[in-house]
């Protein structure tokens, strides 16, 4: 009796290995791991936001309107609860995706107002910030594209006959994944236009009204 419960058990886990079971633990491993990494590179860019804002508003305290939206777009995304549950709710993976995007459009802002101020772009606090903002921005791309890799074995594994019988029976679905609208717009870069006015900063306005230009503090 014992011999054939032991038979019946190892062919029930080798037909649960040949339909895909493994795979999908192997699969939902690896989205972890490649997701945990994207959430990290996110919040790097979320924590040089605060020190980003604080340099050009010394220089651009009037560029009210910008320095809000980054610091809203900031707010929305530090407010969110990025759980392990979110890899399987499209919506909340959706808001998420918004909300990253909403900062990201709002630092493109940032850094073309910047251009119109150059003892602003000589500030050597600016051009560390920039360039560790540029680093972090390699790294996101880096990071969601592994994690867009790792969700399509995924879901190509849940979908595929006869792994998608087993999925069926132990409940496992496909994972929201970014989109490809919002791959898009990411990969084109902000673009500066100097051929239109620029607006006078403080120090060219000083000398023009025969005053002596004073360095802006912080």
């Amino acid at each position: 009796m014992r011999i054939r419960i032991l038979a019946v058990l190892a062919v029930f886990v080798s037909l649960l290995s040949g339909c895909g079971y493994n795979t999908f633990q192997t699969g939902d491993e690896a989205v972890k791991s490649a997701w945990s990494e994207v959430v990290n590179q996110y919040q790097r860019r979320a924590e040089l936001v605060p020190n980003l804002v604080s340099t050009v508003q010394g220089y651009a305290s009037h560029e009210k309107d910008v320095l809000t939206q980054v610091t809203q777009a900031r707010a929305q995304v530090g407010g969110m609860q990025v759980t392990p549950e979110l890899l399987n709710n499209p919506e909340a993976f959706a808001k998420f995706q918004q909300a990253q995007a909403g900062l990201s459009g709002a630092l493109s802002r940032l850094l073309v107002v910047a251009e119109n101020y150059p003892n602003l772009k000589a500030d050597a606090s600016f051009r560390d910030l920039q360039a560790q903002l540029e680093g972090t921005e390699n790294r996101i791309t880096v990071a969601r594209n592994r994690y867009i890799k790792s969700v399509e074995a995924y879901n190509v594994s849940v979908r595929t006959f006869p792994n998608n019988l087993t999925a069926m029976i132990f409940g496992y679905q496909v994972k929201p994944n970014f989109s490809v609208e919002n791959e898009r717009a990411i990969s084109v870069a902000p673009k500066v236009d100097f051929s239109a006015s620029v607006p006078q900063t403080p120090v060219s306005a000083a000398v023009e009204g025969g005053k002596s230009p004073q360095t802006p503090g912080y």
